[in-house]
């Protein structure tokens, strides 16, 4: 079913909102708590080390250097740090 192009996205967020529900509810056994941040968030486009934002990158873009502060990223690992930065960032303001 996950072929079918109409079908496969209604099917994923089914999926991803069930594995959400889960990890809040395991989340809430041992007091903690789930942050959630913005889907359209621009992980991959923003520098971890200046903030900058160097735009929208196509997928094949697996590294990139900062046209800013000069510094290489690795899309995935950049993308990482900066979801980390913004969930702690998001929660201290709650």
């Amino acid at each position: 079913m996950m072929k079918t192009k109409r079908v496969s996205k209604s099917i994923a967020d089914v999926s991803w909102s069930q594995f959400v529900a889960k990890l809040e509810y395991k989340a809430g056994w041992y007091g903690k708590k789930v942050i959630k941040i913005d889907s359209w968030y621009p992980s991959s486009q923003l520098c971890s080390h200046c903030g900058h934002n160097d735009g929208k990158k196509p997928l094949e873009i697996r590294q990139w250097e900062c046209s800013n502060c000069n510094i290489t990223h690795d899309r995935d690992l950049n993308a990482s740090i900066n979801i980390l930065n913004e969930g702690l960032r998001l929660s201290h303001q709650s």
